[in-house]
């Protein structure tokens, strides 16, 4: 059997902390623990050691980035920690850090934008695992629409869809669904932007992940 993924939970609001704790147990995660302020979360990752933790950005006590600001000392703390940011709210500040050094196991949604709730879970299993999970809207804000196309001008209008949709953490059979083309079409698309972003085939790289970075700090 494969081993039950451990996640910690960190909501200031009681009744999406429960929903979420119950939301997963039902799906067969381990929960280690849901809390609701950063000091309580910093001491249960600690004792529990969970795969990913899902952090809300704002809470207590000021409510305006002290999840995000957690997040990245987890991040440089516990190494191979998932990170899923859950939030109402696009935080740049710290944003934009806890992504520049490597984006693998990095996820951020907007609550208010999970649709359904096999994406928020699709989302999180892809986090645990080193994956990313980025919503499109947060991908926006991080890098501003005009300096991607100047960054970006390399790269046809259809790459950059791709690579965009590669940012949100998608499978390339998930972007032929998204743009209606076949997961060939979309496997030289991803070829065409390694070789046009100068990412070549290397063992200790992940070109996913760096491209995707390429198209945040662009």
């Amino acid at each position: 059997m494969v081993e039950a993924l451990r996640v910690a939970i960190a909501e200031d609001s009681a009744i999406l902390r429960d929903g979420l704790v119950q939301l997963l147990v039902d799906r067969g995660f381990v929960i280690t623990g849901a809390v609701g302020d950063p000091s309580a979360l910093r001491s249960s990752v600690a004792q529990f050691q969970p795969d990913v933790a899902v952090i809300d950005i704002r809470m207590p006590p000021t409510f305006t980035d002290e999840g995000l600001r957690l997040a990245l000392e987890l991040r440089d703390r516990y190494e191979g920690l998932g990170i899923l940011l859950f939030s109402q709210y696009i935080e740049t500040r710290y944003a934009a850090d806890l992504l520049s050094d490597n984006a693998a196991g990095i996820g951020y949604l907007l609550k208010d934008r999970v649709a359904d709730v096999s994406d928020f879970v699709e989302a999180l299993e892809r986090v645990a695992i080193g994956g990313t999970a980025l919503d499109p809207e947060v991908v926006t804000q991080l890098m501003g629409a005009t300096r991607q196309i100047d960054s970006l001008s390399v790269l046809t209008t259809r790459e950059r869809e791709v690579l965009g949709l590669m940012a949100e953490g998608r499978s390339n059979a998930a972007i032929a669904n998204a743009l209606v083309v076949s997961e060939g079409a979309v496997e030289k698309h991803v070829a065409n932007i390694f070789a046009k972003l100068d990412l070549p085939v290397s063992d200790q790289d992940h070109r996913r992940v760096l491209a995707v970075l390429r198209f945040l700090e662009s």
